[in-house]
């Protein structure tokens, strides 16, 4: 049988997925809002801005390793129902994203022109994300902890907390872009700045909202502040011999993708306005996909956690089916949704062919990103096997996209969109990879003992 006919598996994998799609798309939602705002006052401030979130994706990747690892193991303890070791665990979670917080948030606030140098040339472009990234930075201790914190109620299938947290945020940041990028109620225009300190407080209003549902209304974990103060060197371990890989795997493509845009941003400030306007959309339209790859790693981890192991294979067969599924409705979505996405945004003609050439590339690649991350990041490091990821990461990134892409860029000289066909190659690569890893089933581990 390929296909499950648990009713049961369907309820739980769309429910899951629904709910983590809708709080990707309020979040995507809160940067497009930015995105089209600053387009609308200035294609400098839109760039200085697009950098510093190229820059911070660094520090979203981080934390998604965190969290993730933490996730894949809490998970199959959840298929047991044990609670305690998941609340240890996430303790270990938290310290480690409240480090990565406070570092990149010094780096913002103390040499934000540095670092943007290290992704453009562009004067006027580093000139407004340096303004930009200094602004935002104090906020990223908190964006840090609220964002393992979500990833822990994902674990133990509570999603909703993510999501009626980021419609707030949604609401809030839609408001204060307004006003404080434009100037209105009698402020000052603030552009880059504005857009800054508005996600600055939604982040910290965000962190004290989960704070106080912690505190007051969760029921399934009872997650308090001495979990954290009580964490052992067996937590760390525990922790660590799973969660490491995936969070080294998480860093090594945020770092990755930060040279990508490095290389993309040697190519002048027109092709850096377009990608951001090309990625804004993929974002948006592949918000299911990932959804489907943490739901998956959810209901395999618990699934593997309860020992079920001819149902995890039964399920694993289920949801290559729907991964491609996926794939194929978001590239129709993306190649004919381009041109309205597109008419909204006041830049020069050139960007706007540039961006729709790479949207049209994505269109093509996004088919592979639907399976191959899915069935790596979400049913192979859900039932156990982490360090396969990480190590087939670094060898399409660094062996083969980056060095290729930088050939491409600055030895050959070909246009940007061979570039950018070369920066998105590896998604196409690696589905023969996980087709055969997936298939094979030895990626089951129980992490539970």
């Amino acid at each position: 049988m390929i296909m499950s006919r648990e009713k049961d598996f369907y309820r739980r994998f769309f429910r899951l997925t629904g709910a983590i799609a809708l709080q990707n798309l309020i979040l995507l939602g809160v940067g497009l809002c930015d995105n089209m705002m600053l387009g609308a006052y200035s294609e400098t401030a839109m760039s200085g801005a697009a950098v510093v979130l190229q820059a911070q994706f660094l520090l979203q990747m981080t934390l998604a390793g965190i969290g993730t690892g933490a996730a894949v193991i809490a998970a199959q303890y959840w298929g047991q129902r044990r609670t305690e070791p998941i609340k240890r665990i996430f303790a270990v979670a938290f310290w480690l994203a409240l480090g990565a917080g406070l570092v990149f948030g010094g780096l913002g606030l103390f040499i934000p022109g540095r670092v943007l140098r290290l992704l453009t040339n562009e004067p006027a472009v580093i000139a407004q994300g340096a303004e930009y990234f200094r602004a935002v930075a104090p906020a990223y201790p908190l964006f840090a902890l609220s964002h393992v914190g979500i990833a822990m109620f994902r674990s133990v299938e509570s999603p909703k907390v993510g999501v009626y947290l980021s419609l707030i945020s949604l609401g809030l940041d839609t408001t204060l872009n307004y006003i404080f990028i434009f100037g209105k109620l009698g402020l000052p225009a603030m552009g880059a700045r504005g857009a800054a300190m508005t996600s600055a407080i939604s982040y910290a209003v965000q962190f004290i909202l989960l704070a106080l549902y912690v505190r007051y209304r969760d029921e399934k974990l009872k997650f308090r502040l001495r979990d954290c103060v009580a964490v052992r060197s067996e937590d760390f371990k525990a922790y660590a011999q799973t969660a490491l890989p995936l969070m080294g795997s998480q860093v090594s493509w945020g770092i990755a993708m930060n040279l990508q845009s490095a290389i993309v941003g040697r190519l002048g400030q027109g092709p850096i306005a377009a990608v951001a306007i090309a990625q804004a959309l993929f974002q948006l339209v592949t918000v299911v996909i990932y959804a489907a790859a943490s739901a998956s790693h959810v209901v395999i981890g618990k699934a593997v956690g309860q020992g079920d192991i001819p149902r995890v294979k039964t399920y694993t067969r289920t949801l290559q089916v729907l991964f491609v599924g996926m794939g194929l409705v978001t590239a129709t979505v993306l190649f004919f949704g381009r041109n309205l996405v597109i008419d909204v945004y006041n830049i020069a003609p050139e960007t706007r062919s540039l961006a729709l050439q790479f949207m049209a590339v994505l269109s093509v690649t996004v088919i592979g990103t639907s399976y191959q991350m899915t069935c790596l990041a979400g049913i192979v490091s859900g039932g156990g096997d982490t360090r396969f990821v990480l190590v087939n990461d670094l060898i399409h990134q660094w062996g083969i996209i980056l060095p290729l892409s930088a050939l491409a860029a600055f030895v050959w000289h070909l246009p940007p969109v061979w570039v950018f066909i070369f920066l998105k190659s590896d998604q196409i690569l690696k589905c023969a990879v996980a087709a055969v890893k997936v298939n094979r089933f030895k990626w089951i581990r129980d992490l539970t003992k």
